[in-house]
């Protein structure tokens, strides 16, 4: 199982490496995750270990919330995210994972949810050039012509439009860790991560892609 843990991105700063270059960084706070529950094939059809993050009331949480913490022998979380295995694990309920599990100069994957942007014209959403900005165009930031003539008589699909931007899921690859703060919980990420300042993120040891392995 590649180690995993969920964070919250604590905002962007910058720190001096070891060879005095000035480094931006983005600061995330991942864990302590209790282990909530492990699945297996054999009941549960695949093999998957779930952990929680983040504090949570017990009088915000349904009775099968509850009992499945209880079970599990931790304390209520408010997230919960599962993880695929190939089973062997070796983990069981109630371990915790913490920041302990990253060192410094490891590659690791970051997945957020990007910053939601609206309705967003053609010139934001894509970065088309628009008409001239003089007096008298009358075509400015406008995406030029959309459909067709008689045939086939529509928009093709996949045309790039107005439309909502943002809020969706990314994932950002090989990002180097600069600095792991056990004792905060903190992971001091070299780069940019998607997300504001609060957002849900996952990070999780590198995962090599067929074209990196060829």
């Amino acid at each position: 199982m590649n180690v995993a843990l969920l964070g919250k991105k604590i905002g962007m700063t910058q720190v001096f490496d070891d060879n005095n270059r000035l480094v931006p960084v983005t600061v995330i706070e991942a864990g302590p995750c209790p282990v909530t529950q492990i699945k297996s094939s054999e009941k549960d059809g695949y093999d998957a270990v779930q952990i929680g993050f983040r504090p949570q009331k017990e009088h915000r949480l349904s009775k099968a919330a509850l009992g499945h913490f209880k079970k599990a022998g931790v304390e209520p979380v408010a997230e919960l995210q599962e993880f695929r295995t190939n089973g062997n694990v070796e983990l069981s309920l109630g371990d915790v994972l913490t920041v302990e599990k990253f060192e410094s100069g490891q590659k690791i994957d970051v997945i957020g949810t990007s910053k939601g942007r609206g309705f967003q014209g053609v010139v934001k959403r894509y970065g088309f050039a628009g008409g001239p900005a003089s007096h008298g165009s009358m075509f400015h930031r406008r995406g030029g012509s959309y459909g067709m003539c008689q045939w086939p008589g529509h928009v093709i699909k996949g045309k790039k439009m107005p439309g909502h931007m943002g809020d969706v899921r990314r994932t950002v690859q090989n990002l180097e860790i600069v600095k792991v703060i056990a004792e905060k919980n903190l992971i001091l990420v070299k780069g940019s991560i998607p997300g504001s300042r609060g957002s849900l993120v996952t990070v999780r040891t590198a995962v090599k892609t067929k074209k990196a392995q060829a």
